[in-house]
Protein backbone atom coordinates (compact mmCIF):
# COMPACT_ATOMS: atom_id res chain seq x y z
CA UNK A 1 0.00 0.00 0.00
CA UNK A 2 1.32 3.56 -0.65
CA UNK A 3 -0.31 6.97 -0.85
CA UNK A 4 -0.39 9.10 -3.38
CA UNK A 5 -0.99 13.54 -3.98
CA UNK A 6 -3.09 15.24 -6.68
CA UNK A 7 -3.37 18.73 -6.10
CA UNK A 8 -6.95 20.04 -6.54
CA UNK A 9 -8.75 23.18 -5.41
CA UNK A 10 -6.99 25.47 -7.45
CA UNK A 11 -7.03 29.08 -6.57
CA UNK A 12 -6.62 32.04 -9.02
CA UNK A 13 -4.27 34.15 -6.20
CA UNK A 14 -2.38 33.16 -3.13
CA UNK A 15 -2.70 36.53 -1.95
CA UNK A 16 -4.11 36.47 1.44
CA UNK A 17 -4.09 32.83 2.04
CA UNK A 18 -0.57 32.92 3.22
CA UNK A 19 0.07 28.49 4.53
CA UNK A 20 -3.12 27.79 2.95
CA UNK A 21 -1.73 27.49 -0.67
CA UNK A 22 0.98 26.30 -2.33
CA UNK A 23 2.35 27.01 -6.03
CA UNK A 24 2.43 23.74 -8.05
CA UNK A 25 6.04 23.00 -9.36
CA UNK A 26 6.24 26.39 -9.28
CA UNK A 27 4.61 27.79 -12.09
CA UNK A 28 1.20 30.17 -12.37
CA UNK A 29 -0.98 27.50 -10.40
CA UNK A 30 -1.63 27.49 -7.01
CA UNK A 31 -3.82 24.96 -5.31
CA UNK A 32 -5.34 25.06 -1.41
CA UNK A 33 -6.74 20.91 -1.03
CA UNK A 34 -5.61 17.92 -2.43
CA UNK A 35 -6.74 13.94 -2.77
CA UNK A 36 -5.02 11.75 -1.08
CA UNK A 37 -4.81 8.51 -2.87
CA UNK A 38 -4.43 5.30 -0.79
CA UNK A 39 -3.06 2.56 -3.94
CA UNK A 40 -2.92 -1.02 -3.38
CA UNK A 41 -2.05 -3.25 -6.50
CA UNK A 42 -1.89 -0.54 -9.38
CA UNK A 43 -5.44 0.69 -7.92
CA UNK A 44 -7.34 3.73 -5.84
CA UNK A 45 -8.46 1.64 -2.57
CA UNK A 46 -9.99 5.41 -1.19
CA UNK A 47 -9.31 8.85 -1.21
CA UNK A 48 -9.04 11.54 1.09
CA UNK A 49 -9.80 15.40 0.67
CA UNK A 50 -7.35 17.53 2.80
CA UNK A 51 -6.77 21.48 3.09
CA UNK A 52 -2.86 22.22 2.62
CA UNK A 53 -2.96 24.08 5.54
CA UNK A 54 -1.79 21.97 7.77
CA UNK A 55 -0.78 18.97 5.64
CA UNK A 56 3.54 18.42 6.29
CA UNK A 57 2.45 17.56 9.62
CA UNK A 58 1.24 14.28 8.33
CA UNK A 59 3.45 12.96 5.65
CA UNK A 60 6.20 10.02 6.34
CA UNK A 61 9.40 10.46 4.25
CA UNK A 62 7.27 9.18 0.79
CA UNK A 63 4.46 11.94 1.13
CA UNK A 64 7.22 14.70 2.14
CA UNK A 65 9.50 13.46 -1.13
CA UNK A 66 6.33 13.54 -3.18
CA UNK A 67 5.50 17.28 -1.78
CA UNK A 68 8.59 18.41 -2.66
CA UNK A 69 8.55 17.51 -5.57
CA UNK A 70 4.92 18.61 -6.51
CA UNK A 71 6.60 22.35 -5.32
CA UNK A 72 9.47 22.46 -6.83
CA UNK A 73 11.39 24.80 -9.54
CA UNK A 74 11.60 23.37 -12.88
CA UNK A 75 14.57 24.53 -14.33
CA UNK A 76 14.87 25.74 -17.80
CA UNK A 77 15.91 23.88 -20.50
CA UNK A 78 18.89 25.07 -22.77
CA UNK A 79 18.14 23.57 -26.07
CA UNK A 80 20.77 24.86 -28.09
CA UNK A 81 21.04 28.69 -28.35
CA UNK A 82 17.43 29.15 -26.78
CA UNK A 83 16.53 28.82 -23.19
CA UNK A 84 12.93 27.60 -22.73
CA UNK A 85 11.61 28.55 -19.23
CA UNK A 86 9.75 25.88 -17.72
CA UNK A 87 7.65 28.73 -15.06
CA UNK A 88 5.14 29.27 -17.90
CA UNK A 89 3.34 27.16 -20.01
CA UNK A 90 5.02 26.64 -23.45
CA UNK A 91 4.39 25.34 -27.32
CA UNK A 92 5.65 22.90 -29.00
CA UNK A 93 4.85 22.63 -32.54
CA UNK A 94 4.65 19.55 -34.77
CA UNK A 95 6.31 18.64 -38.43
CA UNK A 96 5.07 15.17 -39.41
CA UNK A 97 7.50 14.88 -42.38
CA UNK A 98 5.39 11.53 -43.38
CA UNK A 99 3.15 10.24 -45.90
CA UNK A 100 0.43 8.79 -43.38
CA UNK A 101 0.31 10.81 -39.83
CA UNK A 102 -3.28 11.16 -38.68
CA UNK A 103 -3.87 14.24 -39.21
CA UNK A 104 -1.02 16.40 -41.04
CA UNK A 105 0.56 13.56 -43.11
CA UNK A 106 1.80 13.76 -46.90
CA UNK A 107 1.26 18.02 -45.71
CA UNK A 108 4.70 18.81 -46.53
CA UNK A 109 6.41 17.24 -49.93
CA UNK A 110 9.77 18.06 -49.49
CA UNK A 111 11.92 19.53 -46.44
CA UNK A 112 11.82 22.83 -47.92
CA UNK A 113 8.09 23.21 -47.19
CA UNK A 114 8.21 21.17 -43.99
CA UNK A 115 10.84 23.43 -42.16
CA UNK A 116 9.17 26.81 -43.48
CA UNK A 117 6.57 25.52 -41.92
CA UNK A 118 8.47 24.82 -38.64
CA UNK A 119 9.51 28.44 -38.70
CA UNK A 120 6.29 29.72 -39.19
CA UNK A 121 5.19 27.80 -36.24
CA UNK A 122 8.25 29.14 -34.41
CA UNK A 123 7.66 32.99 -35.25
CA UNK A 124 3.85 32.54 -33.79
CA UNK A 125 5.42 31.86 -30.83
CA UNK A 126 5.95 27.97 -30.67
CA UNK A 127 9.45 27.43 -28.07
CA UNK A 128 10.56 23.62 -29.56
CA UNK A 129 9.27 22.42 -32.90
CA UNK A 130 9.13 18.66 -32.57
CA UNK A 131 9.94 16.68 -36.29
CA UNK A 132 9.15 13.57 -36.77
CA UNK A 133 9.68 10.87 -39.87
CA UNK A 134 7.38 8.28 -38.81
CA UNK A 135 4.06 8.12 -37.99
CA UNK A 136 2.60 6.41 -34.69
CA UNK A 137 -0.86 6.69 -35.18
CA UNK A 138 -3.15 3.26 -34.73
CA UNK A 139 -2.48 0.89 -37.13
CA UNK A 140 1.11 3.05 -38.41
CA UNK A 141 3.45 0.42 -39.72
CA UNK A 142 7.70 0.43 -38.67
CA UNK A 143 9.46 2.99 -40.85
CA UNK A 144 13.53 1.72 -41.96
CA UNK A 145 15.52 4.00 -39.59
CA UNK A 146 17.59 5.22 -42.53
CA UNK A 147 14.48 6.01 -44.14
CA UNK A 148 13.15 7.99 -41.28
CA UNK A 149 16.53 9.85 -40.59
CA UNK A 150 16.57 10.66 -44.91
CA UNK A 151 12.88 12.84 -43.91
CA UNK A 152 13.74 14.16 -40.61
CA UNK A 153 17.65 15.51 -41.05
CA UNK A 154 17.52 17.93 -43.39
CA UNK A 155 14.42 19.66 -42.18
CA UNK A 156 16.24 19.70 -38.71
CA UNK A 157 19.24 21.27 -40.25
CA UNK A 158 17.28 23.77 -41.81
CA UNK A 159 15.36 24.57 -38.60
CA UNK A 160 17.84 24.53 -36.02
CA UNK A 161 20.10 26.81 -38.74
CA UNK A 162 17.87 29.08 -38.65
CA UNK A 163 17.86 29.50 -35.12
CA UNK A 164 14.66 27.10 -33.86
CA UNK A 165 14.60 24.90 -30.62
CA UNK A 166 14.32 21.17 -32.80
CA UNK A 167 13.17 17.95 -30.91
CA UNK A 168 13.12 15.05 -32.80
CA UNK A 169 10.03 12.59 -32.30
CA UNK A 170 11.60 8.90 -32.41
CA UNK A 171 12.08 5.72 -30.73
CA UNK A 172 15.09 4.86 -32.88
CA UNK A 173 18.93 5.39 -31.71
CA UNK A 174 20.39 5.98 -34.93
CA UNK A 175 17.83 8.51 -36.03
CA UNK A 176 18.38 10.34 -32.60
CA UNK A 177 22.18 10.62 -33.36
CA UNK A 178 21.88 11.93 -36.91
CA UNK A 179 19.09 14.09 -35.74
CA UNK A 180 21.42 15.71 -32.98
CA UNK A 181 23.53 15.32 -35.12
CA UNK A 182 21.69 17.45 -37.84
CA UNK A 183 20.97 20.09 -34.63
CA UNK A 184 17.99 18.79 -32.80
CA UNK A 185 18.87 19.25 -28.93
CA UNK A 186 15.58 17.35 -27.45
CA UNK A 187 14.24 13.58 -28.14
CA UNK A 188 10.77 13.11 -27.68
CA UNK A 189 10.15 8.99 -27.65
CA UNK A 190 6.89 7.80 -27.98
CA UNK A 191 8.29 4.49 -26.76
CA UNK A 192 10.09 6.34 -23.34
CA UNK A 193 13.12 4.54 -24.20
CA UNK A 194 11.79 1.10 -24.81
CA UNK A 195 11.69 0.44 -28.33
CA UNK A 196 15.50 0.32 -29.02
CA UNK A 197 18.41 -0.67 -26.27
CA UNK A 198 20.38 2.00 -27.55
CA UNK A 199 18.11 5.28 -27.39
CA UNK A 200 19.09 5.84 -23.66
CA UNK A 201 22.87 5.83 -24.19
CA UNK A 202 22.36 7.90 -27.57
CA UNK A 203 20.68 10.32 -24.82
CA UNK A 204 22.84 9.64 -22.46
CA UNK A 205 25.73 10.72 -24.33
CA UNK A 206 23.97 13.77 -25.76
CA UNK A 207 23.31 15.23 -22.37
CA UNK A 208 20.01 16.86 -24.21
CA UNK A 209 16.62 16.58 -22.50
CA UNK A 210 14.14 13.54 -23.15
CA UNK A 211 10.79 13.31 -23.44
CA UNK A 212 9.68 9.86 -21.48
CA UNK A 213 5.81 8.98 -22.83
CA UNK A 214 3.82 6.12 -21.96
CA UNK A 215 2.13 3.90 -24.19
CA UNK A 216 0.51 0.11 -24.26
CA UNK A 217 0.85 -1.91 -27.36
CA UNK A 218 2.81 -0.53 -30.31
CA UNK A 219 1.10 1.54 -33.29
CA UNK A 220 0.04 -1.72 -35.07
CA UNK A 221 -2.20 -2.73 -31.78
CA UNK A 222 -2.34 -0.32 -29.46
CA UNK A 223 -6.03 0.41 -29.84
CA UNK A 224 -7.01 -3.11 -30.05
CA UNK A 225 -9.25 -2.89 -27.19
CA UNK A 226 -6.80 -1.48 -24.68
CA UNK A 227 -7.04 -2.01 -20.86
CA UNK A 228 -6.72 -0.76 -17.30
CA UNK A 229 -7.34 -1.57 -13.57
CA UNK A 230 -7.13 2.01 -12.96
CA UNK A 231 -5.55 4.35 -15.99
CA UNK A 232 -4.30 7.14 -13.51
CA UNK A 233 -2.44 5.14 -11.10
CA UNK A 234 -1.03 2.80 -14.26
CA UNK A 235 -0.01 5.69 -16.09
CA UNK A 236 1.85 7.17 -13.27
CA UNK A 237 3.41 3.69 -11.74
CA UNK A 238 4.74 2.84 -15.47
CA UNK A 239 6.48 6.45 -15.68
CA UNK A 240 7.76 6.52 -12.26
CA UNK A 241 9.64 3.11 -13.09
CA UNK A 242 10.84 4.50 -17.09
CA UNK A 243 11.99 7.51 -15.48
CA UNK A 244 14.18 4.99 -12.96
CA UNK A 245 15.34 3.34 -15.28
CA UNK A 246 16.54 6.67 -17.49
CA UNK A 247 18.02 7.45 -14.65
CA UNK A 248 20.03 3.77 -14.30
CA UNK A 249 21.31 4.53 -17.88
CA UNK A 250 22.62 7.85 -16.69
CA UNK A 251 20.47 10.49 -18.23
CA UNK A 252 20.23 13.23 -15.66
CA UNK A 253 16.56 13.58 -14.25
CA UNK A 254 16.96 16.95 -14.59
CA UNK A 255 16.80 16.28 -18.24
CA UNK A 256 14.05 14.36 -18.23
CA UNK A 257 10.20 14.96 -19.04
CA UNK A 258 6.66 13.20 -19.04
CA UNK A 259 4.06 12.96 -21.19
CA UNK A 260 0.94 10.35 -19.77
CA UNK A 261 0.63 9.69 -24.06
CA UNK A 262 -3.07 10.80 -24.70
CA UNK A 263 -4.25 8.29 -27.16
CA UNK A 264 -1.86 5.68 -26.89
CA UNK A 265 -3.15 2.45 -25.92
CA UNK A 266 -6.27 4.36 -24.01
CA UNK A 267 -9.61 4.64 -24.53
CA UNK A 268 -11.80 8.02 -24.70
CA UNK A 269 -12.92 7.14 -21.20
CA UNK A 270 -8.91 6.26 -20.71
CA UNK A 271 -8.16 9.66 -21.93
CA UNK A 272 -10.50 11.89 -20.13
CA UNK A 273 -9.55 10.25 -17.00
CA UNK A 274 -6.24 10.91 -17.38
CA UNK A 275 -6.79 14.39 -18.53
CA UNK A 276 -9.36 15.06 -15.31
CA UNK A 277 -6.16 13.49 -13.02
CA UNK A 278 -2.77 14.91 -14.84
CA UNK A 279 -2.20 16.97 -11.69
CA UNK A 280 -1.12 13.89 -9.74
CA UNK A 281 2.09 13.56 -12.56
CA UNK A 282 3.73 16.21 -10.66
CA UNK A 283 4.57 14.27 -7.63
CA UNK A 284 6.69 12.39 -10.02
CA UNK A 285 9.12 15.64 -10.27
CA UNK A 286 9.46 15.85 -14.20
CA UNK A 287 8.23 18.59 -16.40
CA UNK A 288 4.93 17.24 -18.04
CA UNK A 289 4.19 17.07 -21.60
CA UNK A 290 0.73 17.14 -22.97
CA UNK A 291 -0.79 15.93 -26.56
CA UNK A 292 -4.20 15.86 -26.98
CA UNK A 293 -3.64 17.69 -30.46
CA UNK A 294 -6.33 16.86 -33.41
CA UNK A 295 -6.65 13.46 -31.33
CA UNK A 296 -9.42 11.07 -31.57
CA UNK A 297 -11.26 11.60 -28.64
CA UNK A 298 -12.08 15.07 -29.28
CA UNK A 299 -13.84 13.30 -32.54
CA UNK A 300 -15.54 10.86 -30.46
CA UNK A 301 -17.18 13.75 -28.42
CA UNK A 302 -18.15 15.91 -31.16
CA UNK A 303 -20.14 14.06 -33.99
CA UNK A 304 -16.84 12.12 -35.26
CA UNK A 305 -15.37 15.59 -36.79
CA UNK A 306 -12.35 15.21 -38.63
CA UNK A 307 -8.82 15.45 -37.51
CA UNK A 308 -9.36 18.60 -39.34
CA UNK A 309 -12.42 20.28 -37.58
CA UNK A 310 -10.87 19.66 -34.23
CA UNK A 311 -9.35 22.83 -33.16
CA UNK A 312 -11.60 24.00 -30.76
CA UNK A 313 -11.30 20.30 -28.74
CA UNK A 314 -7.75 20.89 -29.29
CA UNK A 315 -7.83 24.29 -27.23
CA UNK A 316 -9.86 22.67 -24.61
CA UNK A 317 -7.97 19.84 -23.83
CA UNK A 318 -4.39 22.22 -24.08
CA UNK A 319 -6.19 25.02 -21.39
CA UNK A 320 -7.10 22.20 -19.20
CA UNK A 321 -3.77 20.80 -19.22
CA UNK A 322 -2.28 24.30 -18.58
CA UNK A 323 -4.59 24.52 -15.38
CA UNK A 324 -3.45 21.68 -13.89
CA UNK A 325 0.36 22.57 -14.38
CA UNK A 326 1.67 21.09 -17.76
CA UNK A 327 4.77 22.88 -18.85
CA UNK A 328 4.08 22.27 -22.55
CA UNK A 329 1.62 21.29 -24.47
CA UNK A 330 2.31 19.77 -27.87
CA UNK A 331 -0.10 20.83 -30.88
CA UNK A 332 -0.45 21.31 -34.94
CA UNK A 333 -1.96 24.51 -34.70
CA UNK A 334 0.21 27.14 -32.99
CA UNK A 335 -0.95 30.40 -34.30
CA UNK A 336 -4.67 29.39 -32.36
CA UNK A 337 -2.90 27.98 -29.28
CA UNK A 338 -0.41 30.85 -28.65
CA UNK A 339 -3.15 32.85 -28.79
CA UNK A 340 -5.40 30.76 -26.33
CA UNK A 341 -2.57 30.95 -23.44
CA UNK A 342 -2.03 34.12 -24.07
CA UNK A 343 -5.36 34.92 -23.25
CA UNK A 344 -4.84 32.39 -20.16
CA UNK A 345 -1.90 34.18 -19.12
CA UNK A 346 -3.77 37.44 -19.43
CA UNK A 347 -6.24 35.94 -16.61
CA UNK A 348 -3.26 34.54 -14.48
CA UNK A 349 -1.55 37.78 -14.21
CA UNK A 350 -4.14 40.22 -13.60
CA UNK A 351 -5.27 37.37 -10.34
CA UNK A 352 -1.30 37.79 -9.16
CA UNK A 353 -1.40 41.58 -9.69
CA UNK A 354 -1.96 42.82 -6.21
CA UNK A 355 -4.86 45.40 -5.39
CA UNK A 356 -3.37 48.69 -4.75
Amino acid sequence: MRKLIRPTGFVDSPFGHDGKVARLACGLTWFASVELLTVEDGRRTSTELLAVEGLESRFDDDLGAQWQALTATRPPMQLGERTVRLDQPQVMGIVNVTPDSFSDGGQFGDAVSAADAGARMSSAGAAIIDVGGESTRPGASLVWEGDEAERVVPVIRQLAGGGCAVSVDTRKAAVIEAALGAGARMVNDVSALTFDQRSAEAVAASGVPVVLMHHQGDPQTMQDNPRYGDVLIEVYEWLEGRIAAAEEAGISRDKILIDPGFGFGKSVAHNLELMNGLALLHSLGCPIVLGASRKRTIGALSNEAPSGQRLAGSLAFALKAVEQGAQIVRVHDVPETVQALKVWRGLRDQALTPRA
